[in-house]
């Protein structure tokens, strides 16, 4: 059901301090609607947010939906949240963030970014190969991009690109004209129960796909290569390393800092084409997949080989994806998201493959329970391009479940499959007293996770500097 938001409405977000809902908040309150918002703690988000002069109050009480008319809710919100509670008994009409972000993109040319790995860098690829033309997309992302220090921007052209959360099935709530899907892994499958309900829902969302519009999958994926045989559309591009994939990557040249490759194009109907010498400042094959995909979309619509090279070229990065932090004892320090077993193998293989002289330390912390349960087999194989690995406790991130396994028998396990070296790190005291008396020389340390590890590895150089 379509719905037409007044602007004299007062839109009240809780949990507005994500990711995601910062991000509609910022789209929303630039479009003129009035906007407030709670979270149960300050951040980065929460600044970003007030900074663009929207109220946010901490904590959840009841009284913080009196005078609001329509509620915005976080997938994280439970259902005994005493706001969502009172705007029940008020009777106020309560969407969840996709819905709102459904009916507020439906007034664009959409380009919506999906799969279990990777949007956040695709989407903000895209939107800098676009701001390299002169027009002007409205941008929904799910990080924060370095060239705009907002995950957000409201647009002036009728063009939106959007990451789809396929974590709670919201991605299908998403109009949509252009769309990827860079993968299909097992995540999310608290909310799915089987990687079955998973596929299926991706097929739903390729389908929703226009006849106008074109879906671009990357046929590397082992599940894309399984779902593409079953959709009955014909709108569907593909793109990777693939022979068969319409926009085929060749001729892979890697080093520290960037990426080249070549781009051999092959589209029914149409000439073969091809792009030589692109160029990202980004390590590793996923990035270049995520790259192809930007490409290809871009190329659909039209914007010049110029343009999409000098977009790429020019592109400054998403916070927490491989973020240089500091430099200690000749070892440099990064910060990235990874937290899935497939993006840790992927980060880590980036890098090995051109830090061949460095060692890797990788500094892990998981993140939520569940994911480590059901995920702990490929956990414990996804390290072996490391040296060695500081594992650190999980971040349960708000779950209450119990870990069916003992944790050093998990670290063991680390050892033994991914053939590294293992130390287990209880909190960020002993992190910092280990990078003191442990790390010098040529090495790259590298913390992973979705939780505090962020945090963690920012504080490390005033850490250090104290215990001096």
């Amino acid at each position: 059901m379509k719905i037409k938001l007044a602007k004299t409405e007062n839109i009240h977000f809780i949990g507005i301090g994500g990711i995601g809902m910062s991000g509609l908040a910022i789209i929303m309150r630039s479009m003129g609607f009035k906007i407030q918002g709670s979270d149960i703690s300050t951040g980065k988000n929460i600044d970003r947010l007030k900074r663009h002069k929207i109220k946010v109050l901490i904590g959840h009480k009841k009284i913080h939906v009196l005078g609001s008319t329509i509620i915005v809710i976080s997938s994280a919100i439970k259902k005994n949240n005493p706001e969502l509670l009172e705007a029940k008994k008020r009777k106020l009409p309560i969407f969840k963030r996709g819905e709102m972000l459904g009916h507020i993109v439906s007034l664009k040319k959409n380009i919506v970014v999906s799969g279990s790995h990777g949007k956040t860098t695709t989407t903000s690829l895209i939107s800098s190969i676009f701001n390299s033309t002169n027009i002007d997309p409205t941008i929904i992302n799910g990080g924060v991009l370095n060239s705009d220090g907002n995950s957000a921007r409201l647009g002036k052209s009728d063009w939106c690109i959007v990451e789809a959360d396929e974590s709670d099935g919201s991605f299908l709530d998403l109009p949509v004209s252009y769309s990827i899907v860079n993968n299909i892994d097992k995540e999310h499958l608290d909310h799915y129960g089987s990687i079955e309900n998973l596929k299926n829902n991706f097929k739903k969302f390729i389908e929703k796909t226009p006849s106008f519009g074109k879906c671009f999958i990357c046929l590397d994926d082992d599940i894309n290569r399984e779902v593409v045989k079953q959709i009955k559309t014909k709108n569907i591009l593909t793109y990777g390393l693939k022979l068969n994939s319409n926009f085929r990557i060749k001729n892979i040249k890697r080093d520290k800092n960037l990426s080249k490759f070549d781009i051999m194009i092959s589209i029914p109907g149409q000439k073969n084409n091809k792009i030589r010498n692109l160029v990202i400042p980004l390590l590793g094959l996923h990035n270049i997949r995520n790259a192809t995909a930007a490409i290809a979309v871009a190329y659909s619509i039209g914007i010049s080989n110029k343009m999409i090279k000098n977009g790429l070229k020019s592109f400054k990065g998403v916070q927490r994806r491989f973020n240089y932090v500091f430099k200690y004892k000749n070892s440099i320090f990064i910060d990235d998201y990874a937290h899935h077993p497939t993006e840790i193998y992927s980060v880590l293989e980036g890098v090995k493959s051109v830090y061949k002289d460095e060692k890797i330390y990788c500094v892990f912390q998981p993140h939520r329970i569940s994911r480590l349960n059901t995920l702990k087999s490929k956990f414990v194989k996804c390290f072996e391009e490391a040296d060695f690995v500081l594992l650190c406790p999980v971040y349960k991130a708000g779950e209450n479940l119990k870990l069916n396994f003992v944790y050093k028998n998990f670290a063991k396990e680390i050892i033994k499959f991914s053939n590294v070296k293992l130390i287990m790190i209880r909190n960020q005291e002993e992190l910092s007293k280990f990078v003191k008396h442990n790390i010098y020389g040529n090495n790259l340390v590298i913390g992973m996770g979705a939780g505090s590890i962020s945090n963690w590895m920012r504080m490390l150089p005033k850490n250090l500097n104290e215990n001096r």
